[in-house]
């Protein structure tokens, strides 16, 4: 035990003895000294003395989309880490194609008697889905909250980036650069996020470059693919600039440049949406628009640990916004 009380002295910068107090529950020691000590034990990966072991508040439910996307995991941490910070242990549930529906997680979730469930980008996306299940929750005093989309006039807290402003951004970003001609590339339009960034991508060509045209919107899969195929038929319209409905979907345009033999970003300035951190390593680093992931999962959090404690948050829309990262995927226009 010498050598862990050492461990956990230098990890959380305070002496052996506090350590000793802390794990003894002794008295003479700040509640944040007291927390700083427990949480250095718990990021060591050693086990809390039974006494100081915080009692879980319930379980969460977290429904998640596919993990092939890195900015679900990345959410899915998020929210877990901010659940847990509350006392609460949350329940990862991801879905997979052909996999467990939202609606099977759903009644899994009821069986374990959660205290709440967070959905991040489930069917409340899709603008033409049957969205009376989350009706029916709510009907039963079951608190939700709802991450990457919106249902108007159901009663619930809604987080969600701003996505009207993340296609201006990339838009009036890529017109500093002396792009003319910007393209868009983005997933079925059924799913409300996909329509937001659309109306925002036609609200800056207008406005920018007084420009609208059709031609210029092309709609896919999500995904490398979906990305690379909605990207040849920008490139025959003779685009210099695309922005994109995903990072995976930028890594796809930027394939898709390659094969014909052009240059990112001499030929092709290419932009993503999410801002996976390891977009940074792509080749070339992916100039992003980066959603505000944590910000978006404390906002989550708290609104839904309030329904909980019942303290009913605001029925309303959160929206965040969004901001540039700009790296190397994206250049000055090649004019000639």
């Amino acid at each position: 035990m010498r050598a862990r009380l050492s461990d956990i002295a230098l990890r959380a910068r305070v002496s052996e003895a506090t350590v000793s107090r802390v794990l003894n529950d002794k008295p003479g020691v700040s509640p944040d000294t007291r927390e700083t000590v427990l949480a250095a034990l718990d990021a060591l990966g050693l086990e809390r003395p039974s006494r100081l072991r915080r009692r879980s508040a319930g379980l969460v439910g977290l429904v998640v989309p596919e993990l092939g996307n890195p900015i679900f995991p990345e959410f899915a941490q998020t929210i877990e880490s901010a659940l847990a910070q509350r006392g609460y242990t949350p329940v990862l549930c991801t879905q997979t194609p052909g996999g467990v529906t939202e609606d099977e997680y759903v009644e899994i979730l009821l069986d374990r008697q959660v205290s709440g469930i967070v959905f991040v980008s489930g069917l409340h996306a899709d603008a033409t889905g049957d969205h009376e299940r989350y009706r029916r929750l709510v009907h039963r005093e079951l608190p939700i909250v709802l991450v990457n989309g919106y249902v108007d006039g159901l009663p619930a807290p809604f987080v969600s980036p701003d996505e009207q402003a993340a296609a201006e951004i990339a838009v009036a970003y890529l017109t500093t650069l002396g792009h003319r001609r910007i393209g868009l590339i983005n997933g079925p339009d059924r799913f409300l996020p996909v329509r937001r960034r659309i109306a925002g991508f036609r609200a800056a060509m207008r406005t920018t470059l007084g420009v609208d045209d059709d031609e210029l919107i092309s709609l896919s899969l999500f995904g490398v693919e979906g990305g690379e195929a909605a990207t040849h038929r920008l490139l025959d319209a003779g685009v210099t600039g695309i922005v994109c409905g995903s990072d995976l979907m930028a890594l796809g345009a930027i394939r898709s440049a390659r094969r014909r033999g052009m240059r990112v970003p001499a030929d092709v300035s290419v932009v993503g949406y999410d801002g996976s951190p390891l977009m940074a390593f792509t080749d070339p680093p992916l100039t992003t628009v980066r959603q505000p992931v944590e910000a978006m999962a404390v906002a989550a959090v708290r609104a839904l640990v309030d329904e909980i404690e019942g303290h009913p948050a605001p029925h309303s829309e959160y929206l965040f916004r969004p901001e540039l990262v700009v790296r190397s995927s994206t250049a000055i226009a090649n004019t000639h």
